[in-house]
């Protein structure tokens, strides 16, 4: 709260804190305060009087990003920042750690970082990365990996002399990413040339996966397979073959490339190939994770009888978070109700009267929004495009989802001040 509050007086220092360095200051240096140790406390969120201490930090940055009145709800405000509510986020933290670092069951490993214990030693990780294109080695390995929607797999090629003698083929659990296939490839590849009986122990193996050579030069990566071909890269060296690693350009006619593609689709569609890899990345069981919490968020939504005006715009959470939205007071205003109308200042008795001066009704949003006189010429272009598709007044999450540029230029013309308002 201390640096919410310093970024208060910031703003009036007019250091002008626009939307994105907000989100990127709470994300980056708030979020994480918040969620540090989550694992250890989470019980704790079932006391009320907790969850609404975490509720009041994350609802005062809120107030900032979206340029919102302090009454505005704050699963209003959750939605239109699309920061994720905070008993969530801090629910998804903890479950990350239990399945990542905290989880037993051997049946769901992780492919994260492995410890500092089973990192090949720096003097000892010597990988071989061609970046020219002459390169005449006896055996040469072509690898590849395959996703499809519900299946994962790899496939390797090898050529000895020119002539193609052996395919060896992978699938994998169908969470695990193509990268893991790529990786998993070179791996199967490599444990099988250790076996080949050769006078000549020059080999190049092919593949096509940059992401794949990038992360074994990188000495940061440790994740299980990366770990694993260097450590086999080592073994191998030590007993006399020379292993070369060459990234080749997919789909450009290369026979043991276009090869292995073809095959590696086909191990990813064979259910009678036994799954051999099943650790999946942190990236995918987060992903997961994160769904999960926009389905609690959304079930939370539709049952919570606060920000209804939100709730007309944007009735469903996984839409608003594809949204690229521009937040303005005048936004803020139209899509919560929460604003300098007549009908808001009525309220809280600021004013005696809320009646429009165009002397119709009462002002509110939706006045504004669809009937107001007083902006006929501002509401012109978005009533001309409603019009060419649906009829006028349409509702409002059709303004959101089709009108969108010419909803947003309407309400973002609206002058509060002028149609006396204040």
């Amino acid at each position: 709260m201390k640096l919410i509050f310093s970024l208060s007086k910031a703003e009036k220092l007019n250091l002008d804190l626009n939307e994105k360095a907000l989100k990127t200051i709470y994300l980056g240096g708030i979020l994480p305060l918040l969620l540090y140790g989550a694992p250890v406390w989470i019980k704790a969120m079932e006391l009320e009087s907790y969850k609404s201490k975490l509720i009041r930090v994350q609802r005062l940055i809120n107030i900032k990003i979206a340029k919102a009145y302090r009454m505005v709800s704050n699963e209003a405000l959750c939605m239109l920042t699309g920061m994720t509510p905070i008993a969530i986020k801090i629910e998804e933290a903890a479950q990350l750690y239990q399945l990542t670092k905290g989880n037993t069951n051997k049946e769901a490993q992780v492919d994260s970082h492995m410890g500092v214990k089973h990192w090949q030693h720096p003097a000892e990780t010597i990988t071989r990365i061609l970046e020219d294109n002459d390169e005449r080695s006896p055996i040469q390995i072509f690898t590849n990996g395959s996703k499809t929607e519900k299946r994962v797999g790899a496939r390797i090629a090898i050529f000895e002399s020119g002539h193609h003698t052996k395919s060896l083929q992978c699938r994998l659990n169908k969470r695990c990413t193509n990268n893991q296939a790529e990786q998993l490839a070179i791996l199967t590849a490599l444990n099988y040339t250790e076996t080949m009986q050769t006078t000549d122990k020059t080999v190049t193996v092919y593949t096509d996966s940059q992401i794949t050579l990038d992360s074994l030069r990188n000495g940061n990566i440790h994740t299980f397979l990366i770990e694993e071909i260097r450590k086999k890269l080592n073994e191998m060296m030590k007993t006399n073959w020379k292993i070369k690693l060459r990234w080749v350009k997919a789909h450009i006619g290369i026979r043991g490339n276009e090869l292995t593609d073809t095959l590696a689709k086909e191990a990813a569609a064979n259910q009678n190939i036994k799954e051999s890899y099943k650790r999946v990345p942190k990236s995918v069981v987060l992903s997961e994770l994160e769904d999960k919490s926009v389905e609690k968020w959304q079930s939370e939504w539709t049952q919570s009888t606060k920000g209804r005006t939100t709730k007309e715009f944007f009735p469903e959470v996984t839409e608003k978070l594809k949204m690229k939205i521009s937040l303005t007071q005048n936004f803020t205003t139209m899509v919560t109700g929460h604003g300098k109308t007549k009908s808001y200042l009525d309220r809280f008795k600021i004013i005696e009267v809320p009646t429009c001066p165009c002397g119709t009704r009462d002002q509110t949003t939706a006045h504004l929004l669809f009937e107001c006189k007083l902006l006929n010429k501002e509401r012109s272009i978005l009533k001309l495009s409603v019009l060419k598709t649906n009829d006028w007044p349409t509702n409002k999450r059709n303004l959101i989802r089709k009108y969108f540029k010419e909803f947003t230029k309407f309400i973002n013309k609206i002058p509060f001040d002028e149609i006396n308002v204040t």
